[in-house]
């Protein structure tokens, strides 16, 4: 199973970015996707998370919230980080991740994408 992200640069305080990140290779079912996020000298903190099962259940940090949008396109195994109105204390590698079972009898597993950085200046 890989996880793949596009979308990251350099943008300007108040811009806006897209990310995307896809999953592929041998998968069952998908349960969670999300985005985590990682500054210089600090630990990884999750930043949106989307359940695929049912109406999708949505959660975000606070410090995003009302800017950023998460949502996913289940047939592509794809998820999607709309991020508006950015700040510089956004500036970070973001990190898909994706809860993933490989066959039905099989466990889920937490798989993580390669990064992409985000910077915005001010």
């Amino acid at each position: 199973v890989q996880l793949v992200e596009s979308g990251g640069g350099f943008v300007q305080a108040g811009d806006s970015l897209r990310l995307s990140c896809a999953a592929s290779g041998n998968i069952y079912s998908i349960s969670v996707m999300g985005w985590f996020r990682q500054a210089p000298g600090k630990q990884r903190d999750l930043v949106a998370t989307i359940t695929s099962v049912g109406a999708g259940n949505l959660n975000y940090a606070d410090s995003v919230k009302g800017r950023f949008t998460i949502s996913t396109d289940n047939a592509k195994n794809t998820v999607y980080l709309q991020m508006n109105s950015l700040k510089p204390e956004d500036t970070a590698v973001y990190y898909c991740n994706a809860i993933i079972k490989t066959a039905a009898w099989s466990p889920d597993f937490q798989y993580w994408g390669q990064g992409t950085q985000v910077t915005v200046s001010s």
